[in-house]
C-alpha cells in the first residue's frame, strides 16, 4: 500500500512515519497544498491523509482541486475542525472519512486498512 500524507505538523508525521513503516506501509509525505497537487499529479497513492488546516491552501481546496482532476483516490481528511458542520462539508467536498485530532494511531490504521479493503470507487459518484 502506497499512501500519501499531507500534513504541516512535523512532530505528527515522525510519528506516522514509524508507525506507517512498522506496518509495511510505504508512504510520501508533504507539507503544504501545492506541493499535494505536484504529487499527485506525478504518483498514484492507494489513500491519502489530507489535513484540513494547511499553510498557503487549505485541505478542502486541494481535496476540490484533486476531485475536479477526476482522481478518485479515497481520502481521510485529518484535522482539529470537529463540528457536525466541518465533518459535513468535507465528506461532501469528496472525502471518503473524516477523523479529527488529536486521535490514536491505531484508529487512523484502522481506517486505512478499512479504506483498502473497499472495492474502487463508483464511476459517477457526483450522482449519488
Amino acid at each position: 500500500m502506497y499512501l500519501l500524507i499531507v500534513e504541516d505538523d512535523e512532530d505528527l508525521c515522525s510519528i506516522l512515519k514509524y508507525q506507517l513503516k512498522k506496518n509495511n506501509i510505504e508512504a510520501d509525505f508533504c507539507h503544504d497544498g501545492e506541493d499535494a497537487l505536484f504529487y499527485t499529479g506525478k504518483q498514484t497513492y492507494d489513500i491519502i491523509v489530507l489535513d484540513r488546516m494547511l499553510p498557503g491552501m487549505d485541505g478542502l481546496t486541494i481535496l476540490n482541486k484533486l476531485r475536479k482532476q477526476k482522481i478518485a483516490t479515497p481520502v481521510i481528511m485529518v484535522t482539529a475542525m470537529d463540528t457536525l458542520k466541518n465533518r459535513v462539508e468535507g465528506l461532501d467536498t469528496g472525502a471518503d472519512d473524516y477523523l479529527t485530532k488529536p486521535f490514536d494511531i491505531e484508529e487512523l490504521l484502522a481506517r486505512i486498512r478499512a479504506l483498502a479493503r473497499r472495492p474502487a470507487k463508483i464511476e459517477n459518484f457526483e450522482q449519488l
